[in-house]
């Protein structure tokens, strides 16, 4: 596998060809204990094998350049390493039966660190929202100030969306944990049942309930989509952190330490230059779940269409999907909160109480029709000649409310009375699987 810019060391370590090696000598180990307690492999031969298979990535890279083919690489290199007793390992399977099954493993291994990811980021969310449940910022639709929310409920949201993402990996792993070892084109009709049994229990993993001579790859199709869906979900963050930290807005800003520079010609720039790159990476991921997408369809019992593209989409989807996430997590545990920025953006213009006035003047008496047309030309007066929403209000609306009554809905309090209640359904959080 060629090297990957943006890598995580754990995620990078499953994907590794020497590992993968390893797994397929655990799975045709198995097979032979399996084999072995059916009384086919007399214990003198499976003591053999035992006691001398290991992975020579060496022998089998040089056997490869030969036999063009890489399990039987790996078989010949057992049979130099090992001697005769070696003519049991792989009895009765096919490729697939090993590298399915090895795959499968694989998947269920980086499944599970991206799992652990994703839990430390509910984790950082959990704590910041708490932090923030009161911290009142502008909420805003199509870019434009909308009503008050507090940052804390911007963040329950995305707390939300990171559960959401935990249970439909946490499925998808559930479902896609098969192992299959049933022979040439999955009928069993060189190796019994008992030994798929055996070897996938050893595994940890659920015997596919059919196949061909491949595992279906829908369902190692759903792990793409899962961390497409992740990676969508990281992208929504990092948009949002992106445009947050606009001048204009400054309410949030990643960390910038104190010898790091934003241009080489602006020594002013501080940019948002990881959420920046999650954005693009981002589209990597999704465009890889489209070619996994193109693998469902072989030719009869299996082709070898898929295998090619599986080999660079996996492995480097759940190396930079788990990439991501540490970024994301880093960015968002060190975010700068401007709390004072957030008010001083509510106070400065001030038209986002409007719709609180609006429901008013309906309580008052005054026809929903007329009342909007009213706060809607005080709101283009303020914005159009710069002047301050909530003094307007006093003037023009002085004949249908009182000082306090004025105040009272042009407080941010009006809006959040239910917040901090609704975001009690979030916590504790459920402990992770």
């Amino acid at each position: 596998m060629f090297s990957f810019p943006y890598s995580h060391p754990e995620a990078e370590k499953i994907w590794q060809t020497k590992y993968r090696y390893e797994l397929w000598l655990k799975i045709e180990l198995l097979v032979c204990r399996a084999w072995h307690n059916l009384g086919v492999i007399p214990e003198e031969d499976l003591n053999q094998i035992l006691a001398k298979a290991k992975v020579e990535i060496d022998l089998i890279s040089d056997l490869e350049k030969s036999t063009r083919h890489e399990m039987i690489a790996f078989l010949e290199s057992l049979e130099e390493i090992i001697g005769h007793s070696a003519r049991y390992i792989h009895f009765g399977l096919t490729s697939c039966d090993i590298i399915d099954t090895a795959f499968s493993l694989q998947l269920k291994e980086a499944s599970s660190l991206i799992l652990k990811q994703l839990w430390n980021l509910a984790s950082i969310l959990k704590e910041l929202s708490i932090t923030h449940i009161n911290t009142i910022m502008a909420g805003r639709t199509h870019g434009i100030q909308a009503e008050p929310i507090t940052f804390g409920w911007k963040l329950l949201g995305w707390l939300w969306e990171v559960e959401r993402n935990i249970e439909r990996l946490t499925q998808t792993k559930d479902r896609a944990s098969v192992g299959k070892i049933k022979g040439a084109v999955g009928t069993y009709s060189t190796v019994p049942p008992e030994v798929e049994e055996y070897v996938c229990r050893e595994l940890g993993l659920t015997p596919a309930k059919h196949s061909t001579q491949v595992i279906p790859r829908d369902l190692f199709v759903r792990y793409l989509e899962d961390l497409s869906l992740i990676g969508g979900m990281l992208e929504r963050f990092a948009l949002e952190i992106r445009n947050l930290q606009r001048t204009e807005i400054k309410e949030l800003e990643e960390e910038f330490s104190s010898t790091q520079k934003g241009s080489s010609a602006m020594p002013h720039k501080r940019n948002p230059i990881r959420s920046e790159r999650i954005c693009g990476l981002v589209r990597i991921l999704r465009g890889y779940e489209l070619s996994g997408q193109e693998t469902l369809a072989l030719w009869h019992e299996r082709d070898l269409s898929n295998s090619s593209v599986e080999r660079i989409i996996y492995p480097q989807s759940f190396i930079l999907c788990s990439f991501l996430l540490d970024e994301a997590s880093d960015i968002i545990k060190n975010l700068q909160i401007n709390t004072q920025q957030m008010l001083l953006n509510i106070e400065a213009r001030g038209e986002l109480f409007s719709s609180k006035l609006l429901l008013g003047l309906i309580q008052k008496g005054m026809s929903r029709r007329e009342a909007y047309k009213i706060l809607q030309e005080l709101a283009f007066t303020s914005i159009n000649e710069g002047k301050c929403f909530l003094e307007l209000t006093k003037e023009k609306l002085s004949n249908w409310f009182t000082f306090e009554e004025l105040a009272n809905l042009t407080s941010s309090d009006a809006f959040l009375t239910h917040i901090p209640e609704i975001a009690k359904k979030f916590f504790p959080l459920p402990p992770p699987h």
